[in-house]
C-alpha cells in the first residue's frame, strides 16, 4: 500500500495502538473465566516472565525503573509498590501510554512517572538503575542495534524476554501476525548470547520458561 510504513517496529506500534484496549484486558482478572483460562494455558509465559523479572531485579526500593514498551503499564505500577524511586516508562503507541496513565493514576503513583511517546533507541533517555523491556525483541529487526544503544541506560542490569523458536508456535506466530502487518522475530540461545555479548553486556543469564515455544528471560549486566 502506497505510503504505509515499512518500518518493522514502526508497524508493531501501529498494530498495539490498534489492539490496546483488548491487550490491556490480559491483566487484573479483566477476562471472562474462559479467556482467563486460556490466557493461563496459552498464554502462561507472560505471567511467568513478569514473576521471573521482579524476582530477578530483587530489591528495587528506592532505585530508578526504566520499562521499554511499557504497554498498558503493569511493570511500572508493580515497580512503584514495590517502592521503585522513579520510573520511566516508554511505548510508542500513545493508547498504551493512554492506559498506563490511567493505571499509575489509580494506583496514586504519577508523582514518580515519566511518561516518554516514542520508539526506542530514537528518545532521549538517561541511565537507570534497572530496565525492563518485556515483549519488545517480538518486533526489533536490529536486535542487537536495539541491545546496544540499552546498554548504557542500565547502571545495574536488564530484564528483557526474548521469543524462542519452535517447530511448530514459531510459523503459527509468525503467520497471524503477517496477517495484522506485524513484523514478528524469534530466537535461540546462541543468538541471544551472540546478540548480547556484541551489544557489550558481560554477563547474561538466561532462563528458558517451560513450555515448547515459550519466552527466554535473560538478565543482562554491564
Amino acid at each position: 500500500m502506497k505510503g504505509r510504513s515499512t518500518d518493522p517496529a514502526s508497524e508493531a506500534a501501529t498494530f498495539f495502538n490498534v489492539f490496546a484496549e483488548a491487550f490491556d484486558t490480559l491483566y487484573d482478572g479483566k477476562r471472562n473465566i474462559v479467556m482467563r483460562w486460556i490466557d493461563r494455558h496459552f498464554r502462561s509465559d507472560m505471567f511467568a516472565r513478569f514473576a521471573l523479572t521482579f524476582e530477578t531485579l530483587g530489591d528495587i526500593a528506592g532505585r530508578t525503573i526504566l520499562d521499554i514498551g511499557c504497554g498498558s503499564g503493569p511493570y511500572v505500577v508493580e515497580a512503584l509498590k514495590r517502592g521503585a524511586r522513579h520510573v520511566t516508562a516508554v511505548d510508542p503507541a500513545s493508547n498504551m501510554l493512554m492506559l498506563t496513565r490511567e493505571r499509575i493514576s489509580r494506583a496514586g503513583g504519577m508523582d514518580r512517572c515519566r511518561l516518554v511517546a516514542g520508539l526506542f533507541p530514537s528518545v532521549t533517555l538517561q541511565p537507570h538503575d534497572y530496565a525492563i523491556v518485556m515483549g519488545v525483541m517480538d518486533y526489533v529487526a536490529d536486535a542487537e542495534a536495539f541491545l546496544a544503544a540499552l546498554r548504557p541506560l542500565v547502571v545495574q542490569a536488564a530484564a528483557v524476554s526474548f521469543p524462542s523458536k519452535h517447530w511448530l508456535r514459531t510459523p503459527l506466530r509468525r503467520v497471524r501476525y503477517r496477517l495484522r502487518r506485524c513484523p514478528v522475530y524469534f530466537y535461540d540461545e546462541r543468538e541471544i548470547r551472540r546478540l548480547a555479548s556484541n551489544a557489550g553486556f558481560q554477563h547474561i543469564d538466561l532462563t528458558k520458561i517451560s513450555g515448547a515455544g515459550m519466552d527466554f528471560h535473560a538478565c543482562l549486566k554491564r
